[in-house]
């Protein structure tokens, strides 16, 4: 008579959110949520946003939530006690939750803010998904570096650097002709200068394919998130920069594709929906399943694509510069654009002032003391100090307002 051997019990996977109420965090606590016995949730952080911090935390029950801001540490207390969860405030306690040894790592803090958090996660040399694109556009070459020093595995969350690395034969990149990163071309795709002069912030974050936080949808719509995606995407493959393109595919079909010496293009398609991206990275060797809907080319009928415009988005003509200038510059690019849209978000200048801010402050060079932008960053210090004289750049231009 045959014994039926019970299965080995699967230890759950232990991960850490690091930006755990944005539309990222959000994503991936609804995908954990759904299999709860899969995960052991070991830290989650917030800037912020204290309520929605709350709500997660009584979803996936970690062991540490974090609010950034000190001023809520009460509020998020007082409602954690005797849950089991321990609270805690501040940078530096964003910081330790990133340190903390997890299995998986997700590196969501929007915005420059999130460098020194995802760099702790790295540097654990553990699996870390990487949501958060200023890291690499600031940082990409101290942040690389330290993947590789500690053994770290990457994993883009990104629909297009996700698309990227599921059909980038990493096992033969001399093959590789290019990668180009598709765009869906925002809410202004086909809106004349005059009507983007006089956009509205609700107009801009109304992105019509994907749901997205503020920021992030005001990059989308002066296409500077693709011109941050391209210099990312040059840190995370092994390419040249005159290896990858940008195409503007209004239907976020297809999300990016890899061109190959043999003719070949391999695309990654799916519906649109950053739960799809995530699952990858959550599931990663494997492939779990994700709630969305199931991609019907027959009911989309047609996909098309076009070049973009650089004259109506200067902004990824000038993302394309700060790569091209290396060192500094990328940072410059970054910080500039944070103030300019918190600047736009909060009805200070126009959607076109936006990237002329950018411009403006990249032209500055050296005017701050740093030096040339674009001179080689010999230490994270240097990076900062970039961060910080371009934005102090950026904001002079508000107050002078000289967009007028």
């Amino acid at each position: 008579m045959s014994q039926t051997v019970p299965l080995p019990r699967i230890a759950p996977k232990s991960v850490s959110i690091l930006g755990a109420t944005g539309s990222v965090g959000l994503n991936t606590i609804d995908l954990i949520a759904r299999d709860p016995g899969r995960y052991r949730v070991e830290a989650l952080t917030a800037n912020q946003n204290v309520e929605e911090l709350i709500s997660a935390v009584r979803r996936v029950k970690p062991r540490l939530a974090v609010i950034g801001d000190p001023g809520k540490y009460q509020i998020l207390r007082d409602a954690l006690a005797g849950s089991g969860t321990e609270a805690a405030a501040g940078r530096d306690a964003v910081i330790e939750a990133a340190s903390r040894p997890a299995d998986w790592i997700m590196a969501a803090i929007v915005g420059a803010a999130g460098l020194a958090p995802t760099l702790a996660a790295v540097a654990q040399g553990t699996t870390v998904a990487i949501a958060n694109k200023e890291c690499l556009v600031c940082a990409g070459d101290h942040m690389m570096d330290v993947v590789r020093r500690k053994g770290t595995t990457l994993l883009p969350v990104d629909s297009e650097h996700n698309a990227i690395f599921q059909v980038f034969d990493s096992q033969r990149p001399k093959a590789v002709e290019k990668i180009t990163l598709t765009a869906s071309g925002g809410p202004f795709r086909t809106a004349s200068l005059a009507q983007m002069k006089v956009a509205t912030p609700a107009q801009a974050i109304a992105h019509p394919n994907w749901q997205m936080g503020a920021k992030i949808s005001v990059d989308c719509a002066t296409y500077m998130n693709k011109g941050l995606e391209l210099i990312e995407a040059y840190h995370l493959f092994p390419v040249e920069k005159d290896q990858i393109d940008v195409v503007v595919h209004p239907q976020s079909v297809i999300h990016s594709m890899v061109s190959y010496s043999d003719g070949s293009v391999l695309a990654q398609m799916a519906s649109p929906d950053m739960r799809t991206p995530i699952a990858y990275a959550l599931g990663w060797p494997d492939r779990i399943h994700a709630p969305v809907a199931r991609l019907d080319l027959v009911k989309i009928a047609q996909l098309t694509f076009e070049a973009p415009d650089f004259g109506r988005f200067p902004a990824l003509r000038l993302a394309k510069e700060a790569l091209a200038m290396g060192g500094g510059a990328p940072a410059v690019l970054n910080a500039a654009n944070e103030i300019a849209v918190e600047a736009f978000l909060n009805g200070k200048i126009g959607f076109l002032d936006i990237a002329r801010i950018v411009e403006k402050t990249l032209e500055a060079g050296g005017n701050r003391g740093m030096g040339q932008w674009g001179r080689p960053l010999s230490s994270l210090e240097d990076m900062y100090a970039a961060d910080e004289a371009a934005r102090a750049y950026a904001r002079e231009l508000l107050e002078l307002n000289w967009a007028e």
